[in-house]
């Protein structure tokens, strides 16, 4: 079985910064290879969006709408992988609840963003910024 724990959300004021953390941990017997891991998030009554999505190899990419603002790193272990999304120089329109999610395919890059290539996903994570 497959678990992913989102943390890191967080109340800040605009131009600030917040780190995401999920960790994505499987149990000793599940034999998934979780290639692919990505940041979505999604404000009530609208389509969940891709926000950043990265590999094993790694390679990674980001939405245009958060270009040059948030960074998304991957780190491993024997037990579990951890993937950070970086978020700098917040806007108020970056307010949402964030999921990761992670899935057995290796993406394209322009796949990464697509909710339906993710087999798995977090409970998801409150960000809230504020003028």
């Amino acid at each position: 079985q497959v678990h992913l724990e989102e943390s890191g959300g967080g109340s800040v004021q605009a131009g600030g910064s917040l780190r995401l953390s999920c960790v994505v941990s499987r149990n000793s017997g599940a034999d998934d290879r979780l290639y692919s891991v990505a940041w979505f998030r999604q404000a009530p009554g609208k389509e969940r969006e891709g926000v950043a999505g990265i590999d094993d190899h790694p390679s990674e990419n980001v939405a245009d709408s958060v270009y040059g603002r948030f960074t998304i790193t991957i780190s491993k272990d024997s037990a579990a992988k951890t993937v950070y999304l970086q978020m700098t120089r917040l806007k108020p329109e970056d307010t949402d609840m964030y999921y990761c999610a992670a899935g057995n395919d290796i993406l394209m890059r322009w796949e990464r963003f697509r909710p339906d290539k993710y087999k798995y996903w977090g409970q998801g994570t409150q960000v809230t910024v504020s003028a």
